[in-house]
């Protein structure tokens, strides 16, 4: 069963997310306090990790840029989402995150863009 860890600092969507990848046969860890990231990504080593932009203080694309750089997790494909920031803007930045969702975002296109991923 492939891994998916889902950050946002919103619980009502991580929720949403958890249960719209469970149902469709993911094993989901949810993460609402980005600075317990890296341990949860040694602790549970996901397949793809989806991740919100706006993280409270933090900045989701810097928290990308930080796992495409590690050593250990350069390899796991970042799907960001936001709905206040642009496509191109956050695929054409250092680091870049594999693909993008912006809110609010249909079932379909967020299932689809994880198999993508999960394929490569």
């Amino acid at each position: 069963m492939r891994r998916i860890l889902a950050i946002d600092d919103d619980e009502d969507i991580l929720e949403v997310i958890q249960l719209i990848l469970e149902d469709s046969g993911y094993e989901v860890e949810t993460l609402s306090d980005y600075r317990l990231m890296f341990d949860k990504i040694k602790e549970h080593t996901p397949d793809l990790i989806l991740m919100d932009i706006m993280l409270g203080p933090a900045d989701g694309r810097e928290l990308c840029r930080y796992i495409k750089l590690g050593k250990d997790t350069h390899e796991i494909p970042v799907i960001m989402i936001s709905a206040s920031h642009e496509l191109n803007d956050v695929l054409r930045q250092e680091c870049a995150p594999d693909d993008f969702i912006s809110k609010p975002f249909d079932i379909h296109v967020l299932l689809r863009k994880i198999q993508k991923q999960l394929a490569a």
